[in-house]
């Protein structure tokens, strides 16, 4: 009988709860995720080897035409056999260690298993198991260890015959929310919410056999987004060639373990830091281009900035904020025929002056910019200020009716309540897209007035926005963005009202203590 989604769903939980007497929630990707990538290797290679057998007259093969067979025909990577001695065929998989659970070391068994694996399929799983840290009895002891792999053994065998990837990727995710929900900011730097990954996705549009890069891709959702969004649409989702840069080799091995999980395996995903080492590159040294770029990276992050760097279109952002960089990496990185970006990011993106608005106007000026869609606040687990999506076309690209502008949409009312966050509901995501691609008349109001769905919408001439100073913030074109804006301003008032008072406060209060003689108040 075919195993279902919650089935496996709380099995695999109530494997991740038994390490609630070792660690954080936060923690527990760093184990879970390893040791289910492994069962689910070690049951797919047993299924396939049960198959070989019964399909092949051992008696007439010798060792080697057996071994050639097998892995020509069934098999599409290798459990290698390590530890003599040992039950089970004495290979790196799951049923060989999980036999000798109650025996001391454990941990060490483990690793081995995982070290192995990935030295034998260095083509498919170098580096995939991180770390592996957590296989120390320092920091997980062999019993609780034990305890989660014993846990684990009871879901279903987790292989093609007995569930489809469909299932096993949907349970992927659902831990991947899981422990984003229930550990917030740490969790939250590599879980993109799902429904802010769909709009992005449907904004671009991938098509068959295009590549689609994510240069902070975390747990690489937005790239599985990409493939399950075309299969939606009819297409073949296996066909995308996916590429994932991510700078903590853990999070990459969890992105890596996810696309497998998804079966996609036209899939490559480096370690590194995207501004200072990215990976993917031409023969010349430049950066790579593809159809399509998206990324949700770390906000306002501090960072050394480029000397000498051909990605700083319009000049270097300042050290304390690497958003503007990661855009001109992603710009930079735009197939120069097709290629088109989106990337979420804070509202300041659109409005810091500096050397950030150097290089706003110098994007604007050669017409890269193509829509600013302002989001809800506290959509995400890591912050709960209000982000905007930027979605950028390689130059000369754009359609007839989005030359010489840019498109802007209010969506900040659009949101459903959830425990932890806001969220966006199917229904949102669909009335964005609309507004997205709708048309826009003389004045850059829609052309159907129905299309926006609540939304407020408007195509925006650069010359206007030359005119503010290259000032992207909404509130400048859109009159509900615009009354929101007012309502800051008054808080604003208020405030430096308040703080004028309170300094005169003090400075009476100084001069009191001044007059009775006593000093050091004065800073």
């Amino acid at each position: 009988m075919a195993v279902t989604q919650q089935e496996i769903e709380n099995r695999l939980w109530d494997a991740a709860d038994e390490l609630r007497v070792a660690m954080p929630e936060a923690q527990y990707s760093s184990v879970v995720f390893p040791l289910m990538f492994w069962k689910y290797l070690s049951d797919t290679w047993e299924h396939h080897h049960q198959e070989f057998l019964e399909e092949n007259d051992l008696g007439s093969l010798s060792a080697e035409e057996a071994r050639e067979i097998e892995y020509r025909d069934y098999q599409s990577f290798e459990i290698p056999c390590i530890y003599p001695g040992l039950v089970a065929e004495r290979r790196a998989s799951w049923s060989s260690i999980l036999a000798t659970i109650t025996q001391p070391g454990l941990g060490q068994r483990v690793r081995a298993s995982l070290q192995a694996i990935e030295t034998a399929n260095p083509d498919k799983f170098s580096r995939l198991f991180g770390s592996m840290t957590w296989t120390s009895e320092e920091v997980l002891s062999g019993e609780v260890l034990a305890a989660v792999m014993q846990a684990m053994d009871r879901t279903p065998k987790m292989h093609e015959g007995n569930m489809s990837h469909d299932v096993l990727g949907g349970a992927y995710e659902y831990l991947l929310k899981r422990f984003s929900d229930g550990s917030g900011t740490r969790a939250g730097q590599f879980f993109t919410p799902r429904e802010v990954v769909e709009l992005l996705v449907e904004l671009l549009d991938p098509k068959g056999h295009e590549s689609v890069y994510d240069p902070t891709c975390g747990s690489g959702g937005m790239l599985i987004a990409s493939a399950n969004l075309l299969k939606a649409h009819g297409g073949r989702g296996y066909t995308l060639k996916l590429y994932g840069q991510e700078a903590v080799p853990d999070t990459a091995g969890v992105a890596r373990m996810n696309l497998f999980m998804h079966n996609l395996t036209r899939f490559q995903v480096e370690v590194g830091d995207t501004l200072k080492d990215p990976r993917f590159k031409k023969p010349d040294g430049s950066v790579a281009t593809f159809d399509v770029i998206l990324a949700n990276p770390p906000y306002s992050l501090k960072w050394k900035p480029w000397t000498n760097d051909p990605r700083a279109l319009g000049g270097v952002a300042p050290q304390s904020s690497a958003d503007w960089a990661f855009v001109q990496h992603m710009i930079a990185s735009m197939d120069p025929k097709k290629g088109r970006a989106g990337v979420v990011l804070p509202h300041g993106v659109l409005f810091r002056g500096g050397q950030e608005a150097a290089i706003r106007r110098r994007v604007l000026d050669d017409n890269l910019l193509e829509a600013v869609i302002g989001l809800p606040a506290n959509l995400f687990y890591s912050t709960s200020i209000p982000t905007a999506i930027l979605v950028f076309r390689a130059p000369g690209t754009k359609t007839s009716e989005r030359q010489e502008g840019v498109l802007f949409i209010d969506a900040s009312k659009r949101f459903a309540k959830a425990k932890n966050r806001n969220i966006l509901t199917d229904a949102d995501i669909a009335d964005i897209v609309t507004a997205y691609h709708s048309k826009f008349d003389a004045d850059g109001n829609p052309v159907d007035p129905d299309v926006e769905g609540g939304l407020t919408a408007r195509f925006v001439p650069t010359t206007e926005i030359a005119a503010n100073g290259y000032d992207l913030n909404l509130g400048r074109y859109i009159k509900q963005a615009a009354a929101e804006a007012e309502d800051l301003g008054t808080l604003i008032e208020a405030y430096n009202l308040a703080r004028a008072e309170r300094q005169k406060t003090e400075q009476r209060m100084l001069a009191v203590l001044t007059a009775a003689g006593i000093e050091g108040f004065d800073e």
